[in-house]
């Protein structure tokens, strides 16, 4: 079963995602095409693969303590193929960098990467 915190943010995840994605604004959506593209295994071309790209915006959301980032980059973390220890050495590097701040933003992400694990049918 799905946890209650993974839940809530998807649905809002999604419901305010397509309320941005009716903008006609030429900024927003040159930015968001931006995004999404940083994202993007490049490693066809000599750059990184998607899996650690992700581990790098999740860093950068720990540091940044955007919850709701390090929701999203947790998720895609996973599908990307990162095992909750890669997970875990990656915020470790965040709390390195960001310093004792960052903590309750990485309690949370554990709680979050304990509900993906459920999801998948292990423990993180």
């Amino acid at each position: 079963m799905t946890g209650k915190r993974i839940d809530e943010f998807r649905a809002a995840r999604t419901h305010a995602m397509a309320r941005l994605m009716q903008t006609e604004h030429l900024g927003i959506k040159r930015f968001l095409t931006l995004d999404s593209g940083a994202y993007r295994d490049s490693s066809a071309e000599g750059g990184l693969d998607d899996r650690t790209k992700e581990l790098l915006g999740l860093v950068a959301s720990a540091v940044l303590r955007c919850d709701d980032c390090i929701n999203y980059h947790l998720e895609q973390c996973i599908k990307t193929g990162s095992t909750p220890k890669q997970i875990e050495d990656a915020l470790n590097v965040a709390l390195v960098v960001g310093g004792s701040i960052v903590i309750p933003h990485l309690r949370r992400a554990m709680l979050v990467l304990d509900e993906l694990a459920s999801e998948r049918g292990g423990a993180a």
